[in-house]
């Protein structure tokens, strides 16, 4: 499918724990958190249930939340193509849904048609924002309904599988893969691994935002290698 590149919706999302202590869980998440954790260790080196739940419960949409949205499309400014870029952060889970689906619908209102681009959004991203609207009690964006549909009938655009050209065996992380086609990326304070702890020890959304559209910029950008496109990376404007 040939896709306008300004028709592409980069994102990128930050998620953590969905509370800052194993015993804020109700009893019944706590039951299958253990159940969970012991799938994750090796029964010898099982951590604490608050140290295994702090350090992996984030990725888990049944355990986890999301904090920060980044958000990046292309537009034309100075007769040159550069990258807008937004994130949406708040502590609030459910107004932080509420504002990116306003976004997708201010975008649907200009664009005929919308696609998510992002590095392994159809395994992770974007399942795990659709799981957290139904928890909310949210509606899906129309973009979001993909239930029932074949993959080829699932438009968006992941990275990690354009690498991957086919092989469903190869997991390759965007920083690794963006250092391999000469992508710059910029050096950061924090990794994905530093989220949480920045999020429920330093409630610092603000490092957490800056973290999260750096690699949405990235994305992009190693989007661009992978189609050949001339000029890469684009020029960043942030809001």
């Amino acid at each position: 499918m040939k896709m306008n590149l300004r028709d592409i919706l980069f994102i990128d999302i930050e998620t953590v724990p969905v509370c800052s202590s194993f015993d804020q869980l109700s009893p019944g998440l706590q039951k299958h958190w253990r159940h969970k954790a012991g799938f994750l260790y090796d029964a010898e080196h099982l951590p604490s249930e608050q140290d295994s739940f702090l350090s992996r419960a984030g990725v888990y949409s049944e355990f986890g939340k999301v904090v920060c949205i980044g958000l990046g499309i292309v537009v034309i400014r100075d007769n040159k193509e550069k990258l807008f870029l937004k994130s949406i952060a708040e502590d609030d889970e459910k107004s932080l849904l509420k504002k990116f689906a306003s976004v997708i619908d201010e975008l649907l209102e200009t664009h005929t048609s919308i696609v998510f681009g992002g590095h392994n959004i159809k395994e992770f991203d974007l399942p795990f924002l659709c799981r957290r609207f139904l928890i909310n009690g949210l509606p899906l964006p129309l973009i979001m309904q993909i239930q029932g549909k074949k993959p080829w009938e699932v438009h968006h655009l992941d990275t990690l599988e354009m690498w991957k050209f086919g092989d469903y065996k190869h997991y390759t992380s965007l920083d690794l893969l963006a250092q391999v086609l000469g992508v710059p990326s910029p050096k950061d304070d924090m990794d994905g691994s530093m989220v949480g702890q920045a999020y429920w020890e330093n409630n610092d959304l603000k490092s957490i935002s800056k973290y999260c559209l750096k690699d949405v910029h990235t994305t992009c950008s190693v989007y661009l290698k992978l189609i050949g496109h001339p000029e890469s990376p684009l020029e960043p404007l942030y809001v």
